[in-house]
């Protein structure tokens, strides 16, 4: 393993965003971050997490390869659309199909908190045009145009900033890691990857700060939820060889993952769902994760011809 390269990729990783997620503490949080731009939701604690913290990874991978004299030859940024479009489409997706799964199962277990009427939604809307006319049948087509616009566009746009993600830790850390082994590898990258998220969460991102267990049950649900998504994404990017699907399944998650939202009545607890960051909420996207961990050779890489490689530990080309 090249530790050395390993150490110098987590340290510009964790400290770029970090160091970011501290100016954001100090500014106000992520609920009192100061407006940039006035009348619009630009904060800087928006700019930061976006730009700074996001690109973090894929900094770091640059900067660790310029630092030590890497190179560019395996970096993962060619397509191999015509090897590996199956999981370019799994990418796109399987998110909102897993993500719509957990959504109905955790409204089966909690029915009380599924609001048929579509109460948030409406308080959006007649917020922002209070003339619209807004009958249920509306209500339930604006919901089918953003499951359409989540799962058809959704993941292409949000690939803009997920690349900074991905870029990082698919194409640069998972490779490092493949001498322990594909599965160990991938279950460090997700575990490295939840602890990366820590202080967002702990200000109060995807779980709030009043759920039963704050605020430290918080971070270990969602070092749950990336070891999840590290299988995911780790398999479509051993599978296709390329980075590119990574980019757009995590693009596609952040794209689907508020939809809960929508159906929701009453304050339901965050750590459970109906978000897939959620153990309930996110049990369609663990399923399948845990099939495709415990399969035989899911989970290994295949050469050009789609063969499993012999070579286990050579970085994607």
């Amino acid at each position: 393993m090249e530790i050395r390269r390993i150490a110098l990729f987590l340290a510009l990783a964790f400290g770029l965003a970090w160091a970011a997620s501290l100016v954001i503490y100090l500014t106000g949080g992520l609920q009192d971050s100061p407006v940039l731009i006035p009348n619009t939701p630009i904060t800087l604690a928006f700019v930061l997490t976006t730009t700074l913290v996001m690109w973090a990874p894929a900094l770091a991978h640059l900067l660790t390869r310029l630092l030590t004299g890497e190179g560019w030859q395996r970096v993962g940024l060619r397509p191999k659309f015509k090897r590996g479009w199956p999981y370019w489409l799994a990418a796109w997706f399987l998110p909102g199909l897993l993500t719509g799964l957990g959504l109905v199962i955790f409204f089966l277990i909690f029915p009380q908190s599924f609001d048929p009427s579509l109460t948030t939604l409406r308080e959006l809307i007649t917020a922002a045009a209070p003339e619209m006319a807004l009958s249920e049948s509306t209500l339930w087509l604006i919901v089918a145009a953003q499951v359409v616009q989540a799962m058809l566009i959704a993941p292409l746009i949000n690939g803009v900033a997920t690349f900074g993600e991905e870029f990082g830790w698919r194409a640069y850390l998972q490779p490092k890691l493949m001498p322990l082994g594909e599965r160990k590898a991938i279950v460090v990258l997700g575990l490295i990857w939840g602890v990366w998220h820590w202080p967002l969460i702990l200000m109060g991102h995807n779980y709030g700060l009043t759920y039963p267990g704050a605020p430290l049950l918080g971070p270990l649900a969602m070092v749950w939820f990336t070891v999840v998504l590290s299988v995911f994404l780790g398999w479509v990017t051993l599978k296709s060889g390329s980075v590119w699907p990574a980019v757009i399944g995590h693009g596609a998650i952040n794209g689907i993952a508020g939809l809960g939202v929508l159906f929701v009545q009453g304050t339901p607890n965050p750590l459970l769902g109906p978000l897939p960051t959620g153990l309930i909420g996110g049990i369609g996207l663990t399923l399948f994760a845990a099939w495709l961990f415990f399969s035989s050779n899911k989970l290994t890489r295949v050469d050009e011809a789609g063969k499993v490689k012999e070579e286990r530990y050579e970085a994607i080309s």
